[in-house]
């Protein structure tokens, strides 16, 4: 996946030089967005932790909290998005999903669904050393049933590897016998499978379970199970599939309808920056026949838009 973001590591850069172009862009009266905006967007996340401890080292203030000062709204979240490390960042997403009130069961499963073994366990690691609390925990007392028992096989990350050839059809047959073929849903089934084989392993199972139930396993999730459960399971499913083209659905329906879901198009935006970006864009022209570029100019305004359309990186029209 190395070099598909459309967010890169600038190569002449130089920490002091950019913490006094921010500096600059903040003194006196009225803020220069722009400048902000151009100059964050074209650094990589850790070169924005460089430029915020040269900003410290040159005038002894926090970037992040000046930056905030100056700023407000939708292009405030973004740009305070942008300069936490993207560990950090998932961590105080999924904290504030679940502290919130009522939990936001669309960034539990987002998270859980799309990053990899090694990064959910960064990210366990990460939430106890911040909140010194179990991410597990703290997950398992906010959530219920076949739902919770799947997000907590997915915080393990211990997947299986490679592909068991010998298990594909079996798997299938299993799928369609706790789905499909029976009164009722064999829910566990569904968990187990869905949440402890390899993504590779699960393609060829998907592609069995056609052939034999005639439905893509979507449908039958769609069908068979309702709530958060369904959620998750279609997340999971669409991931094995391919992580960009689920982002690529994401970000559309964060924009469809009246109304913008803010908070998902900027976690969206800002963590995929600089792993995928190149190919959610792609997936999105492909699924929805229009750029992601012009959903977002038709959807957002003003400083927001412009620093999402330079994160977006490019028009596929």
């Amino acid at each position: 996946m190395a070099g598909r973001g459309s967010v890169r590591a600038s190569g002449n850069f130089n920490a002091n030089q950019d913490a006094e172009i921010l500096y600059k862009a903040m003194k006196g009266l009225g803020t220069d967005e722009d400048s902000i905006m151009k100059l964050l967007t074209s650094r990589s996340n850790s070169q924005r932790q460089q430029i915020k401890a040269a900003y410290k080292t040159l005038h002894g203030k926090d970037l992040v909290g000046d930056l905030q000062g100056e700023l407000g709204g939708t292009f405030e979240t973004l740009v305070v998005a942008l300069m936490t490390p993207p560990i950090l960042y998932d961590v105080t997403s999924l904290r504030n999903a679940i502290k919130g009130a009522g939990t936001d069961e669309k960034v539990l499963i987002e998270i859980l669904s799309s990053r990899t073994a090694q990064q959910i366990k960064d990210i366990t690691a990460a939430y106890r050393q911040e909140f010194d609390a179990e991410l597990e925990e703290d997950v398992t007392g906010d959530t219920s049933g076949h739902f919770r028992r799947l997000l907590v096989i997915l915080l393990q990350a211990s997947r299986q590897q490679g592909v068991q050839e010998g298990n594909i059809e079996a798997d299938a047959q299993t799928l369609f016998s706790a789905g499909e073929k029976k009164f009722g849903t064999d829910e566990e089934q569904f968990i187990t499978i869905l949440g402890n084989r390899s993504t590779e392993h699960l393609r060829r199972v998907f592609a069995a379970y056609m052939k034999l139930a005639g439905y893509e396993m979507e449908e039958s999730i769609q069908r068979e199970t309702s709530g958060g459960l369904r959620d998750l399971l279609l997340a999971v499913v669409k991931c094995a599939r391919s992580v960009p083209a689920y982002f690529a659905e994401t970000l559309y329906y964060s924009m469809k309808g009246a109304g913008t879901d803010d908070q998902t198009l900027i976690r969206v935006m800002v963590s995929r920056s600089e792993v995928d970006m190149l190919d959610i864009r792609a997936d999105y022209r492909r699924l929805f026949a229009k750029s992601l570029h012009s959903a977002i100019q038709g959807d957002t305004s003003g400083d927001y838009r412009k620093a999402l359309l330079l994160l977006c990186g490019g028009n596929d029209a």
